[in-house]
């Protein structure tokens, strides 16, 4: 049975949906993991989760240990990641509270370690980018969220924005013309590293807010995305369970 490395979003990291769970403090050559790995049970499957910002969001999106993080969930016998987060869209078309079940990313970060091979001593490695997100995970989660009867977009491309500041509504117009669909601090970071790393990887994006290309309505503001949040986090939660639960 495989084992699911889950990578918790705000709000979405709640242990209590695992069963037997237990605590474990984990280092890595890249430092310690944002949080303590908490592992138990969704069904038959293991799985193991981790909170990407600390379990009380204390680590700003830059601060992250993205490659602690990875690297941790790949060493503790994940076979592949799942990964939730929040974002604004920058479509019409993908209303607050939609889920969106990524295909494609831009990186527009810019302080952070991207790459476990940060030096060619021991030679040149280049992973290839061209579909990062994996097929065969996505298919089915998208399966999933049809069964539980979760809005869930097919597809969406991501920009990944440094942070913690949001975009300016220059910024936002720009990432809508380039063919951004939602907007977030975290996931380009993970899915290349997981793609280093050779675990597939999965992300499923909230829809939070419009950013602020929209000018009929107030720009984005931490409280909107929390209360957002909060107000679908149990159906979050419902599709990660199936998803777990029926994993082969």
């Amino acid at each position: 049975m495989p084992t699911v490395g889950i990578i918790g979003g705000s709000g979405l990291d709640n242990p209590a949906i695992l069963k037997d769970a237990t605590t474990v403090e984990v280092d890595t050559p890249y430092g310690k993991p944002s949080s303590p790995l908490k592992m138990g049970n969704i069904g038959v499957n293991k799985v193991i989760i981790l909170a990407r910002h600390g379990h009380n969001h204390q680590l700003s999106p830059t601060e992250v240990n993205y490659r602690a993080n990875v690297y941790a969930l790949k060493h503790q016998g994940a076979h592949c990641i799942i990964a939730t987060t929040a974002c604004g869209s920058l479509r019409n078309e993908i209303a607050r509270g939609d889920f969106v079940l990524l295909d494609q990313f831009i990186d527009f970060t810019r302080k952070r370690t991207n790459t476990f091979y940060e030096s060619f001593a021991q030679g040149a490695v280049h992973t290839p980018m061209a579909d990062p997100f994996d097929s065969a995970l996505r298919a089915h989660i998208l399966d999933c969220a049809g069964r539980v009867g979760v809005k869930c977009h097919p597809r969406g491309t991501v920009v990944t924005i440094e942070g913690p500041r949001f975009s300016t509504r220059a910024e936002s117009m720009m990432f809508r013309s380039w063919g951004a669909d939602v907007i977030n601090m975290s996931v380009a970071t993970e899915v290349a590293l997981a793609n280093e790393l050779g675990i597939p990887y999965a992300a499923i994006a909230m829809s939070t807010d419009y950013d602020c290309w929209k000018t009929d309505e107030p720009p984005v503001s931490w409280d909107a995305i929390v209360r957002i949040f909060e107000q679908n986090a149990e159906r979050m939660l419902l599709l990660l369970r199936v998803v777990v639960e029926t994993l082969k």
